[in-house]
């Protein structure tokens, strides 16, 4: 690898071990086994350096899940059947990428002080939301159109509370059934029994 791609290898592997607040530019360059310079010449700064190293972990991580739903789209033709299937099997997603979720959330907190960080996660928005309305349908892409958008914003939605409630308490984090059954008396509370969207 070239200096950039050892750059970015350091910045993901200090993003799951020391978070995005705690890891500094030396965190990254003895990750990386390149120097401290090679940061501002390639990257400009650490913090556009993170960004950029949230961001690509991020969608490595999305192609995790977009595997373990692929496999959950296998399981049965019954779509409630699937639904469950999935989010279990995103608990091994989880685990394997604990350091990623803790930080993406931290990442988020600072957002809101740090413009070229929230940049970044508004420029990976839409992609993500169209990303998972593709896995969760078995596709390998969507129209970029508003209701895939809508589906893609709800699936993240569920996505992040479940993570944060994961990261809280493993133990109490609900399974793919709790979770089946949160969508069926949502969706006869709100849209009535047999309703379509």
């Amino acid at each position: 690898m070239g200096n950039r791609e050892d750059l970015m290898a350091g910045a993901k592997h200090c993003l799951y071990e020391r978070g995005y607040g705690r890891t500094t530019a030396r965190d990254i360059a003895n990750a990386s086994g390149v120097s401290l310079a090679a940061i501002g010449y390639h990257f400009g700064s650490k913090d556009a350096l993170l960004n950029a190293a949230m961001i690509e972990a991020i969608g490595e991580m999305g192609e995790a899940l977009g595997v373990v739903v692929y496999g959950a789209n296998q399981v049965s033709d019954d779509p409630e059947l699937r639904f469950a299937a999935a989010w279990n099997g995103l608990r091994d997603v989880f685990v394997e990428h604990r350091g990623l979720w803790a930080a993406q959330f931290e990442a988020l907190a600072l957002a809101g002080h740090n413009p070229e960080l929230a940049k970044a996660f508004e420029d990976a928005q839409k992609e993500g939301r169209l990303g998972l309305a593709a896995v969760f349908q078995g596709l390998p892409e969507v129209p970029d159109n508003e209701e895939e958008l809508a589906r893609g914003t709800f699936y993240q939605i569920l996505l992040a509370g479940y993570v944060a409630q994961w990261l809280a308490a493993p133990d109490q984090a609900p399974t793919g059934q709790e979770f089946l059954r949160g969508l069926r008396l949502v969706s006869d509370s709100v849209l009535g029994a047999g309703a379509t969207p």
